[in-house]
């Protein structure tokens, strides 16, 4: 039951901690000793090496372990059309720890055009070999949800409608334009599904005027038109992540709230579930994942601490969860990646070389 096609048995979330050639490179570049040609030259060096290294753990599918990013997602909103980045007056709050204080906003039509990453994905795909490049951006509902109506120009957008018709289009041709770039697996990173489980992160939504079953429901509209027309040979996931930042999270919750909406109605290919602890909640909620439609990575591994977990504990839970969801449309991976930003999870190489070694090994015995 190997399968030979995105998502493997064996998967990872994308992400990986950063080595310190990266970290020197970009500090003599942000002080203009270094030219950003000569910080690619060092970016590329270490990307082959990680690339090498997922291959050497047993690994059907790459990723560029988003080397080239400081964020998982301010980095590509970056790129886009009529959005801009601005200093915030408080960061991003954690379990316990605050993130740097960025923030964007919407100022103009927002569209998608000649983005850097069309180009770094293009890099990876050149280095692979026989292994499956995979790129990974964020999700259309992650630009809307942190500033909400507040960071989107009124006079752009008076009609919020519109702009998730933009929203919706942009994210389309970024697709589109992966796709052409010779993408056939892509990942949408989402944190906004996890917060929509959080009965915190509810009463915080409800606070700032907004209805959190209202908001599923549109990001699930806006996702599903981003996706129609979809070749039929590119693998689209989607990856609801609870915060990951040095080893925190920010919300908790099963996904109860929002499986009926998620996995009974956006037209992903595949979902990949953080299932590490018990914040996650238990498999019920996958029985709402449509029979032989979809595939479910189970983030079974966690990258948030080095201890390896018991084997025999994995195979059983996934058995767990195929009393839900066939283990033919089953998966494991990591529960995230190990440095959704650049400051990286409290582990080191050597440990997240061990998760992912444990990863495929699994994988191997229970597929």
């Amino acid at each position: 039951m190997q399968r030979h096609q995105a998502p493997f048995r064996a998967d990872v979330v994308g992400s990986f901690l950063r080595p310190d050639t990266i970290k020197q490179a970009r500090q003599q570049f942000a002080q203009g000793s270094i030219s950003a040609q000569q910080l690619r030259a060092v970016e590329n060096e270490a990307i082959r090496q990680v690339v090498q290294q997922q291959c050497e753990c047993g690994l059907h599918v790459v990723t560029d372990g988003e080397f080239r990013r400081a964020w998982w997602h301010f980095d590509f909103f970056d790129g886009l059309q009529g959005v801009e980045r601005y200093d915030a007056d408080k960061g991003i709050q954690f379990n316990g720890v605050q993130t740097k204080a960025h923030g964007v906003r919407v100022t103009g039509k927002l569209g998608f055009g000649d983005h850097p990453m069309l180009d770094d994905f293009v890099y990876l795909k050149s280095i692979c070999g026989n292994a499956q490049p995979k790129m990974t951006i964020p999700s259309p509902s992650v630009l809307h949800f942190r500033g909400g109506r507040k960071d989107i120009d009124a006079t752009v957008y008076p009609d919020l409608e519109d702009y998730f018709e933009d929203l919706a289009t942009t994210w389309r041709d970024a697709i589109h334009a992966f796709y052409a770039a010779g993408c056939r697996y892509l990942q949408l990173d989402d944190t906004v599904w996890a917060y929509l489980c959080s009965d915190d992160q509810r009463r915080q939504i409800i606070e700032r005027g907004d209805d959190p079953d209202a908001l599923a429901r549109i990001y699930a509209r806006v996702l599903n038109k981003a996706l129609e027309g979809k070749p039929a040979d590119l693998t689209v996931g989607l990856h609801v992540c609870r915060g990951n930042f040095r080893s925190t999270w920010i919300s908790e919750g099963g996904y109860e709230p929002v499986a009926e909406v998620l996995f009974g109605s956006v037209n992903v290919d595949a979902f990949y579930l953080e299932y590490d602890n018990d914040r996650s909640g238990d498999f019920a909620p996958l029985r709402f994942i449509r029979p032989g439609k979809q595939q479910v990575v189970l983030g079974l591994i966690t990258t948030k601490k080095g201890e390896l977990e018991n084997p025999e504990g994995i195979k059983a839970r996934i058995q767990e969860a195929a009393k839900y969801v066939d283990l033919k449309q089953l998966c494991l991976s990591p529960q995230c990646g190990f440095a959704s930003t650049e400051e990286g999870n409290t582990l080191t190489a050597e440990q997240q070389w061990d998760k992912v070694r444990l990863v495929t090994q699994i994988a191997q015995q229970v597929w």
